[in-house]
């Protein structure tokens, strides 16, 4: 069963040494090992996660960038621990990862947007911010939004069933748990820890910060599911998207057989299968260039989502 975490800054105050011999037992036990992190190159968590990498030598370690939000990578990291109780692969669990961020509606309460870089401020919210008692509605993923926090305008959701993740304690959560959890069909509200990288990420400190994420395991598994599934030309790992996230191999031709690819204990390697299709929904699989699945709706389709299986 792959393991997933989420590099964050405090991994920076652990030694190497300790980070390498922690990441080594978590590949003897797990066998593959899935690090989410943030997009910026020069970031010093994910420069540490790839000494480490290259320090072990190692190729079951799938190392994921991501411009997500603190809040949205934890929890995408939970969804995709979900999964690896599944009978998905390590491959594929972790192109999941990007095809799972278009569903995450991730954003923040601020008091100040003086020092906000991750979405466009206009002159004005500069100005704005100015004035005390203040609050910004911002949202960055996966459309970057910034107004006033009005009750009254409210920036656009999720379109299918979710939860609301809430974090922080820096301003009055009011805003998020009241509008916006009625704006946006929030099933249930949930606290959460404030990520460590938060206020770094959103420039102040004085924030609460919210996530709009599925919780149905079989909901996740099914959209994964329906994504067109490959095998890796090197290292024999099925994998989602063009490029195999352990061995950083580039997908070539899609209908030409693994050639080279290292056999695995137990199992042979296959040719690239055709899409599949979930017949109860009538949902034809799609690669990760085009636009990621819509979500199903159980209620709707009078289809029950399909149960992962077990190993």
């Amino acid at each position: 069963m792959p393991s997933v975490i989420t590099v964050t800054s405090d991994d920076l105050a652990l030694p190497l040494e300790e980070l390498v011999v922690r990441t080594s037992t978590a590949l003897d036990t797990h066998g593959h090992l899935i690090a989410l992190a943030p997009a910026e190159p020069d970031d010093p968590a994910r420069r540490r996660m790839h000494t480490v990498r290259s320090a072990l030598e190692g190729d079951r370690i799938a190392i994921v960038p991501l411009t997500l939000p603190p809040l949205a990578r934890t929890l995408l990291g939970e969804q995709l621990r979900q999964l690896s109780g599944t009978d998905l692969g390590p491959g594929v669990l972790a192109g999941a990862a990007r095809l799972l961020s278009y569903y995450l509606h991730s954003g923040a309460l601020l008091a100040s947007v003086s020092k906000l870089d991750r979405v466009p401020v206009t002159v004005g919210s500069h100005v704005k911010s100015l004035v005390p008692g203040r609050h910004f509605a911002v949202v960055a993923h996966p459309e970057a939004y910034l107004g006033e926090a009005d009750p009254a305008h409210v920036p656009p959701g999720p379109g299918y069933q979710t939860q609301l993740a809430v974090a922080g304690t820096g301003l009055d959560p009011g805003w998020i748990t009241g509008p916006l959890a009625a704006g946006w069909h929030t099933q249930h509200l949930r606290e959460v820890p404030l990520p460590p990288d938060s206020a770094r990420w959103w420039g102040t400190s004085r924030l609460v910060e919210f996530t709009a994420y599925i919780a149905d395991v079989g909901m996740l598994y099914q959209l994964v599911t329906s994504v067109r599934r490959d095998t890796c030309t090197w290292c024999g790992l099925e994998v989602i998207g063009d490029q195999c996230l352990f061995c950083a191999t580039r997908l070539g031709e899609r209908n030409a057989p693994a050639k080279h690819a290292a056999r695995l204990p137990g199992r042979a390697v296959e040719t690239p299968r055709r899409p599949q299709l979930l017949s109860s929904l009538g949902l034809p699989a799609r690669s990760l260039h085009g636009r990621p699945p819509v979500p199903p709706d159980p209620a709707s389709s009078g289809v029950s989502p399909r149960q992962p299986h077990k190993r």
